[in-house]
């Protein structure tokens, strides 16, 4: 089922500016940081009669303003749907994001021209397919990429085949070939074989092209913990082997001396990068991994499932929760949705990202595309805009 996130309606010529009132306001407010103290107020200056004693003034209270806040936002109208224009946002989750496969594929079908996408892991490895398909030979091309790509990895059903969507968690490898596992300890495919893998799906090159949609890559540089967002110009295989990287599993990435792991770490997928740098008022989330679960689990693979979950979705719920706040301070015109495999696939949350098996893959491909079905048709009426519904920022 898709989810009215945050709803504001762009002026008729939106698509001619390039940066948004969303963009001007996130780039230039720092929500995290908290304000400066204001200076006290200095004692006042005596004045000799018969002029008024002098008033002991309050401290001057600090505002923060913005060069979008300035700005009066433009009148709210009724706009197409389903959208001509959409940037995405494609969250990893390790064999899930096969039902992004079936979302992509299905908007595919339609006339919507693709703006921006971010991603991290294996949203990242769905980014990067649509992106070099539509380069290379528009939606057909593209959609042939993604079907190619996901058969592949559904036939081999191979370890290769979890590393290339970074289907081993933190927790759950541990899990999985036991306590003593170490980063680069174990590794049974070197990175040549990945890379070759990727490369036989995705022409890296074809990313710098004027055809091919802007990207926001993803990966966590280990050196600080913070997130590495790579664009066209700079995205190799390495980037995306880097953002689909498992910590406990394989060696960490290095690209120009820095070493990275996972993009999901740090945002999954990135969403604040991403509003700042869409040039559309349109932006679609797709989230892959469950943010609810209704058991309580008990065994150590359950808890681990679980608190993978959790990590997977907390810094996706902060970056919404910042959206919420900007689009209150200065009603920019952004119009962010979901479509979330949990709310079509029935106990999603009870199942694990490194399930290769064929009759699930397929379930979530379809399921993909049934739910990208709903979200084009469901606000398909002579007045157009979806209705405001209501979102809770925790997913609970």
């Amino acid at each position: 089922m898709s989810e009215k996130i945050v709803d504001a309606h762009d002026g008729g010529g939106s698509q001619g500016v390039t940066r948004t009132a969303a963009s001007r306001l996130l780039s230039t407010t720092d929500i995290w940081s908290d304000a400066p103290s204001p200076p006290p107020a200095p004692d006042p200056i005596p004045v000799l009669p018969p002029a008024p004693p002098p008033v002991v003034q309050a401290p001057a209270t600090v505002e923060v303003v913005t060069r979008a806040a300035r700005a009066a936002p433009a009148p709210a109208s009724a706009e197409q749907w389903p959208p001509r224009r959409l940037s995405l946002a494609l969250q990893g989750g390790g064999t899930f994001a096969a039902f992004t496969w079936g979302v992509l594929e299905r908007l595919l079908e339609e006339p919507i021209e693709i703006d921006t996408m971010s991603g991290a892991s294996a949203g990242a490895i769905n980014a990067l397919l649509l992106a070099s398909g539509l380069a290379e030979g528009g939606r057909e091309a593209a959609r042939s990429r993604l079907s190619r790509f996901w058969l592949r990895l559904m036939h081999e059903a191979s370890f290769r085949s979890l590393m290339l969507v970074g289907g081993f968690s933190p927790a759950g490898s541990s899990v999985a070939f036991g306590p003593t596992l170490r980063s680069g300890q174990f590794d049974p495919v070197d990175l040549d074989p990945l890379r070759q893998a990727l490369s036989r799906d995705i022409d890296f090159s074809a990313l710098r092209g004027a055809a091919c949609p802007k990207l926001l890559i993803a990966a966590t540089r280990i050196r600080d913990g913070q997130q590495q967002i790579f664009r066209n110009d700079a995205i190799t295989a390495d980037v995306a082997l880097a953002s689909t990287c498992p910590p406990l599993v394989h060696c960490a990435v290095e690209i120009e001396g820095e070493a990275y792991w996972d993009g999901g770490f740090g945002g999954n997928p990135p969403l604040l990068r991403l509003a700042q740098e869409t040039t559309t008022s349109d932006v679609l989330l797709v989230q892959v991994t469950p943010a609810r679960d209704s058991y309580v689990p008990i065994t150590l693979a359950a808890i681990d499932r679980r608190l993978d979950q959790i990590a997977a979705n907390a810094a996706l719920n902060a970056e919404i929760a910042a959206i919420a706040w900007a689009q209150a301070h200065a009603a920019p015109s952004l119009r962010l949705t979901r479509i979330a495999a949990e709310d079509c696939v029935d106990g999603l949350a009870q199942r694990s990202s490194t399930d290769l098996g064929r009759g699930f893959i397929r379930l979530l491909h379809r399921s993909g595309r049934a739910a990208a079905e709903r979200w084009l048709g469901q606000h398909a009426k002579a007045d157009a805009t979806p209705a405001a519904v209501p979102f809770e920022p925790a997913l609970a």
